[in-house]
């Protein structure tokens, strides 16, 4: 039988080496766990000999803290519960009904932007920096969208379109439009359910989505709501042991068609609106005092090993019969570097716009292989993600030779609507897709899709030069004067 613990003990321990915490009426010991939490140590240290619980159950599911089970304490004593004690555990307050906040009903969504501007009003102002954020500025972000919109359709008359096809395949999947749900962290900061709608209206709309390791539920919780098949985005452990067990696991739950292995974000980068907002709740532990918000993201990541390189690609072969892709490609150069090494596919990326600030737009990128290494595209599945928005935007890409297109920040702003809100805009995706095609002359997207139909003489001056050779001799600065 475990003991009862009076808030009064579990307060004494609050201090870097001696941490208590509380969530959903358990009291744990987290000292050793702390350093090594996948979110960073400063979340936890944030509610030491407090209560986690609504900050807990904010971003990760239930079973989750099964994974500490060992540190387990006992049951905290509700009788010694005071208002002053668990102040720091008060629920994040509710929307602002003066911004008009109220979610419009679905059937009033017409496009993609229609479900961010919802997003904006009534997610909280944590939540709506974290999922709309990016790096620094936001110039990649913003840009990916942009160039799409500097890139002109070329439509051809007189065809016959009375009747179309969007349908393809993707790893031996059939997807009913080339498109899929990008990796998304942190559904919970949108939807209760966190990514679990995700799952479930891949699957009836069909589509496919790719889960993320940093996903709100676990990934045996997710695969259980995923009826077909989905895509797994791996982050590497500094620990790859652990990397291991989850690939092993994504194998093993024979659900998963491929891994997107993610390698434009070796560091978190700066995420100033994140990190400017203060979390919800409150500090007890001094040893953090004067330290600045982490932020989200910068939370999520700290396990991330920034030592992955080319050499270890034998290594990720070892551990899987999966195909595997490579998530972050940001040049022509590498993405013959990836073929070469024997990556089956890459997925073209700036991390939506949350890399490198001001590295080039996805859809610059993508034009960039095309043009200077077709090659690539007519060996590997070449993916791309940043910026869609529109349907016209998803048949671009596949006139410069994407295989598929992904979206996440739309698709997170649809799951504020839950699994109605996710199927609700892959429809919404699908009949944009199917008029573009009609109007610019297309009947099969995968068959007649290509450059023809396209004006990039807006963007063509901004390509740079191809480098043959990967790695290129620099002369070293001279540090004298």
């Amino acid at each position: 039988m475990r003991r009862s613990v009076s808030t009064d003990e579990i307060s004494k321990h609050a201090q870097v080496d001696d941490i208590w915490i509380v969530v959903n009426g358990m009291v744990y010991d987290v000292t050793q766990f702390a350093p090594g939490h996948p979110g960073g140590p400063e979340v936890i240290y944030q509610y030491a000999g407090g209560d986690a619980s609504t900050k807990y159950n904010s971003t990760h599911s239930p079973c989750l803290i099964k994974d500490i089970e060992e540190h387990l304490i006992g049951d905290l004593d509700t009788a010694t519960v005071s208002t002053e004690w668990s102040k720091g555990d008060e629920t994040p307050r509710a929307p602002d009904t003066t911004k008009g906040d109220q979610k419009p009903p679905l059937e009033d969504i017409i496009s993609l932007d229609d479900f961010e501007q919802v997003a904006m009003n009534t997610l909280s102002p944590k939540s709506w920096a974290y999922n709309s954020g990016a790096a620094n500025d936001n110039i990649s972000r913003d840009a990916n969208r942009t160039f799409l919109q500097r890139i002109w359709f070329r439509p051809a008359i007189m065809r016959d379109v009375s009747r179309v096809t969007t349908r393809s395949s993707l790893f031996g999947y059939d997807l009913d439009i080339p498109v899929y749900i990008s990796p998304l962290g942190a559904g919970k900061t949108i939807c209760e359910e966190g990514e679990l709608p995700l799952a479930r209206g891949a699957a009836s709309s069909g589509v496919i989505q790719c889960v993320s390791t940093v996903a709100s539920y676990s990934f045996s919780e997710i695969m259980d709501e995923t009826p077909m098949q989905a895509f797994y985005q791996v982050y590497v452990n500094k620990d790859r042991s652990k990397t291991e067990a989850l690939v092993k696991q994504a194998e093993a739950s024979a659900k998963i068609r491929a891994l997107f292995i993610t390698a434009d974000l070796p560091v978190m980068s700066k995420r100033e609106d994140d990190e400017r907002i203060k979390p919800e709740g409150y500090s007890v532990m001094k040893a953090t005092h004067g330290k600045k918000s982490a932020g989200i993201a910068k939370s999520n990541s700290s396990f991330i090993d920034s030592s992955l390189n080319w050499n270890d690609m034998a290594w990720l072969r070892s551990i899987t019969k999966l195909p595997i892709l490579l998530k972050g490609v940001q040049r022509a150069e590498d993405a013959v570097i990836a073929m070469k090494v024997g990556f089956d596919g890459i997925v073209v990326s700036n991390h939506g716009g949350r890399a490198a600030d001001t590295a080039p737009p996805a859809i610059l990128i993508l034009l960039e292989i095309h043009r200077h290494c077709p090659q690539v595209l007519g060996k590997l599945k070449v993916l791309v993600d940043g910026g869609f928005r529109r349907g016209s935007d998803v048949v671009k890409a596949i006139c410069l030779g994407a295989s598929a297109v992904g979206l996440g920040r739309s698709f997170g702003y649809a799951l504020n609507y839950g699994q109605e809100g996710v199927e609700h805009a892959v429809n919404l995706l699908k009949e944009e897709i199917e008029t573009a095609m009609q109007l610019v002359g297309m009947t099969d997207l995968m068959r007649d899709a290509g450059p023809t139909y396209l004006n990039t003489s807006g963007v063509d001056h901004l390509l740079p030069a191809y480098h043959s050779s990967s790695y290129i001799h620099i002369t070293p600065r001279s540090t004298k004067l």
